[in-house]
């Protein structure tokens, strides 16, 4: 069960040329469109490269061991 006012947001960032995701709680006086321009001049390009990168890495030396029948 998650909590209720909580909006999932998905901006562009045009240095990463790509969307990520962000959950915020937004008052409903905000402005949106001013508030998600913001989140991407924040955006931290380098550590979001970096986390994907991780989150993708292929360990050399694990293959799929085959069962011998």
């Amino acid at each position: 069960m998650g909590i209720p006012n909580v909006k999932r947001f998905r901006p562009f960032c045009p240095v990463c040329n790509e969307s990520f995701t962000l959950m915020a709680v937004v008052p409903k006086e905000a402005d949106v469109e001013a508030y998600l321009a913001d989140v991407v001049a924040r955006h931290d390009h380098k550590a979001y490269q970096e986390a994907k990168q991780l989150h993708f890495k292929i360990r050399v030396g694990q293959q799929k061991q085959r069962k011998s029948k």
